[in-house]
């Protein structure tokens, strides 16, 4: 393992101690918040760095224990015993820091846009699109996310053609992230007499919601037009150019809303163009860094194959990290933090790797 750099864990532990004294002196409602938010951030960082000086202590005083001459037999075996498993909870909790003082991906933080288009398939993409929808909502409700649907284009079997919705609460990026990619469906139709197994494929992105600072989007570089919304609505659709398009000029980027509300369709095309060139500024960033990003897991290629879901076996295969799970019908059911865990954890290996080699 690459040696902890006990600077840095003693200036996190400095800047902590701070932020407790600057909080209990009763600092403005404004100014506390800050330091409550700062605080938070460090507190798991500072708890764990506390923890490990505490046993490297004990560590130390067993040691001096087990090498005294005067010290009786009995006591040394029970020291030795002791020893060994405080060596094993400093190693726990050397890896457990190592994987805090990770580089953090700044969008962590941040909400989300879910993004999900039907692939080939035809109607049983739109259906599969629609069940992927449904999964990502349950797992929202048992985080306490709330998922609101910016634009829905329906199938003409069910399911969607396409569908986009805002996903917003704590860490809701960091978990979804990884989920950017083609799902592949592997399932007999409803509608297939014959009983064949048929696939399918949905294609998934997550964009990191983009505030207006993130991104610098000047009024020269967009195009918005106005004209009328088509499909279903009844009559105000039909006489209302209530529909928005904007394209972004210098990158060919199209978002099209088509809702009753025209100011609404304008504000959320908007909402997702920062999106969407946030998410590709960040690409280009992670690219530069590495060029072996394209490698690692939440590289956010689109049209990677990341993951399959066989229902005749009731399996769930993610390619990117050789993980299959016997449980399709809980997944299914919103049932994701085995597979995310796991995703977190490879990615985290990685980044390890790269800076113990980077060392």
């Amino acid at each position: 393992m690459t040696a902890l750099p006990r600077d840095r864990m003693d200036q996190v532990l400095k800047r902590f101690e701070l932020l407790e004294a600057q909080m209990a002196a009763g600092p403005s409602p404004d100014a506390y918040v800050k330091l409550a938010s700062e605080y938070a951030d460090l507190q798991d960082m500072a708890g764990k760095i506390r923890e490990l000086n505490r046993a490297e202590s004990e560590r130390a005083d067993l040691t001096s224990m087990i090498e005294d001459k005067t010290t009786e037999r009995e006591m040394r075996e029970l020291a030795e015993a002791d020893l060994a498993e405080v060596e094993e909870r400093i190693e726990g909790l050397e890896e457990e820091i190592q994987i805090l003082l990770l580089p953090k991906d700044a969008a962590d933080d941040k909400n989300a846009i879910l993004e999900i288009r039907a692939g080939t398939g035809g109607d049983e993409a739109a259906l599969f699109a629609g069940d992927l929808f449904r999964m990502y909502e349950r797992y929202a409700a048992t985080r306490g996310w709330r998922i609101e649907i910016v634009s829905a284009s329906e199938g003409e079997a069910g399911g969607y053609k396409e569908i986009i919705a805002t996903v917003s609460g704590k860490g809701v990026f960091s978990r979804l992230k990884f989920e950017s990619g083609v799902h592949r469906v592997q399932r007999v139709p409803e509608t297939e007499a014959q009983g064949r197994i048929h696939t399918s494929a949905a294609t998934v992105a997550v964009l990191p919601e983009a505030e207006e600072v993130d991104v610098d989007i000047r009024p020269e570089d967009i195009r918005i037009d106005t004209m009328r919304a088509s499909g279903a609505g009844g009559q105000h659709v039909n006489t209302t150019d209530s529909a928005v398009r904007i394209t972004h000029l210098p990158t060919g980027i199209v978002v099209v809303q088509a809702e009753k509300s025209q100011h609404q369709n304008r504000a959320r095309a908007m909402q997702i163009l920062r999106a969407r060139l946030f998410d590709m500024q960040r690409m280009k960033a992670a690219d530069e860094r590495s060029e072996a990003r394209r490698l690692q897991v939440g590289s956010g290629d689109r049209s990677e194959r990341i993951r399959t879901y066989n229902f005749p076996q009731g399996r769930l295969t993610d390619h990117r990290i050789n993980l299959t799970l016997y449980k399709l019908d809980r997944v299914m059911e919103g049932d994701l933090d085995e597979v995310i865990d796991a995703l977190i954890s490879d990615h985290q290996a990685k980044l390890l790797a790269e800076v113990g080699t980077d060392g």
